[in-house]
């Protein structure tokens, strides 16, 4: 059985959930959930009730927001 969220090359692409998407960012869930409300980061699909963000993305809202609370 094929991978639904696969590319058109047949490769998947890099959708993990936003604990991981954390994980990854070296930050909290919490702060992937507050990207997302603040409209940086979109969840690229999901699986049952759970979001799944594509890593790319995570690390762009991660690079968008890096340094604003040092910013004076």
């Amino acid at each position: 059985m094929a991978n639904s969220l696969a590319g058109p090359t047949g490769s998947s692409p890099s959708l993990v959930t936003g604990a991981a998407a954390g994980a990854e960012a070296g930050v909290a869930p919490a702060t992937v959930r507050k990207w997302v409300q603040l409209g940086h980061l979109e969840a690229a699909g999901r699986q049952g009730r759970t979001h799944l963000y594509r890593l790319e993305d995570v690390f762009a809202a991660e690079r968008a927001t890096r340094g604003r609370s040092r910013r004076d």
